[in-house]
């Protein structure tokens, strides 16, 4: 970080503005910021998943770096240049290997489950939806603006991982995961 701030409010945005890392200006509903917006929501989410989690929990060093990753992925945002890419094909890679280790721990999945299970099993689900949010927006901006494809393919992968995370949860310490239990219909 450059520039500490010494004054956290600026009233810069009182008028509904807000600057990009690169200096432009873009209206706080712009796609961007939607964009933005919903990675922090989900690296907070992922915060409070974390904050829920032994120190000893294996899951816990993995969540912190995803953080760590969406704060990368948000100043590729913020900075909006397609240029400056921090989010690589080799990062996907490493996660489809660390999805593919913590899947194989885990019985085949041969039901549909449903959030819960536990706390920090539900909490997960919740990242979970909140990063398919976050992928469906940063889709929506490529749409209009040139952005890192490694980026939404990240968001879609860290679904991924959250969902098998949450598989995991859901089963420790004797416990079970939810199965839909649909209606018959009429």
């Amino acid at each position: 970080m450059t520039n500490r701030l010494t004054k956290i409010y600026t009233r810069t945005g009182d008028k509904g503005t807000t600057s990009l890392a690169n200096g432009s200006k873009v209206n706080k509903d712009h796609p961007r910021i939607e964009t933005l917006g919903d990675t922090d929501e989900l690296n907070c989410l992922l915060g409070v998943l974390i904050a829920e989690l032994s120190a000893q929990e294996p899951l816990r060093k993995l969540l912190v770096q995803c953080q760590n990753d969406l704060f990368d992925l948000g100043g590729e945002l913020a900075v909006a240049d397609p240029d400056y890419q921090v989010i690589s094909a080799a990062l996907i890679a490493d996660m489809e290997q660390q999805i593919d280790d913590l899947n194989s721990r885990l019985p085949p999945l041969k039901e549909f489950i449903l959030p819960g299970g536990n706390r920090t099993a539900a909490l997960c689900h919740q990242a979970r939806s909140v990063c398919r949010r976050a992928e469906r927006r940063i889709v929506e901006l490529a749409r209009q603006e040139k952005v890192n494809q490694e980026a939404a393919r990240y968001l879609n992968r860290l679904s991924d991982l959250l969902f098998v995370a949450a598989r995991i949860l859901a089963c420790q310490d004797g416990g079970e995961e939810v199965l839909w239990q649909p209606r018959k219909p009429a």
